[in-house]
């Protein structure tokens, strides 16, 4: 082999050794998705809970949450958890956001960052259809109550006189318990209790009284992140702006939002 092909091999095999070193840094500063971790008790229709035939976490948190990431630029990713455990979580780093129904509290607002809120709510009371001692919350004294744990409504109980209060890890299981008889009456948050109601067919349970509170739900972030609540609150406002918040508002509540 004269020293002539010699050259042109070994120029070749470093051209080629150029195009491949390259590809690889090419590869190599290709982004990843960036995601958001959401945290959220999945059992608080119609809000948030699993859809029975696809097992995907649906409701109308689920849906303004993924929205909102949209708007951002991130990928939603929703971890389920117990509700008493999403604000430990957050202070923790083992997830970016809360959507599941929150109020809006001087208490959790020591621990969390508050975005802006999103869905005004209240407390009702649910009882068995043919109760007609309990008519709303002044009747509930002495009585046994349903709450689901950690939630304004599980403190409003425990402000009741003699009641006995049992705390539920959700919602689904407190109205079971209703069901069966072991409690008189349930507080929860008015649009989570109207949603049994439609879903019982009224058969079972009803809402007496008027709602005893005004709460507001707000998407929780970590005091240490206050860049991505910003964001969050820049996304609220542009899917308020655009329509598609008052079209998922729409999806799951029949009706548009209040002005």
């Amino acid at each position: 082999m004269s020293k002539k092909i010699l050259a042109l091999i070994v120029l070749g095999m470093f051209v080629m050794a150029i195009g491949l070193t390259g590809c690889g840094s090419q590869k190599s500063t290709t982004q990843a998705p960036k995601v958001i971790r959401v945290g959220s008790e999945t059992a608080f229709a119609p809000f948030e809970f699993q859809d029975e035939k696809t097992k995907e976490y649906t409701g109308f948190d689920m849906d303004l949450i993924r929205a909102l990431g949209k708007q951002m630029g991130y990928e939603v990713q929703i971890v389920s958890m117990g509700f008493d455990g999403l604000i430990p979580a957050l202070e923790a780093g083992n997830i970016d956001v809360i959507a599941s129904g929150m109020t809006i509290t001087e208490e959790r607002a020591k621990k969390v960052n508050f975005s802006k809120p999103y869905y005004k709510s209240g407390l009702t009371v649910v009882v068995k259809s043919d109760n007609n001692t309990i008519k709303g919350f002044k009747d509930l004294e002495g009585k046994n109550i349903a709450v689901q744990i950690g939630t304004t409504g599980a403190n409003e109980a425990a402000k009741v006189k003699n009641a006995k209060v049992r705390a539920f890890n959700n919602p689904p299981e407190a109205f079971m318990e209703l069901r069966a008889g072991g409690v008189d009456a349930v507080i929860n948050d008015k649009p989570v209790n109207d949603y049994f109601i439609v879903q019982s067919g009224s058969k079972d349970a009803k809402v007496v009284g008027e709602p005893l509170t005004a709460e507001d739900y707000g998407l929780a972030t970590s005091k240490k992140n206050a860049e991505l609540g910003e964001k969050l609150n820049k996304a609220l406002d542009e899917l308020q702006k655009n329509g598609e918040y008052e079209k998922i508002y729409v999806k799951w509540f029949g009706v548009k939002p209040a002005k």
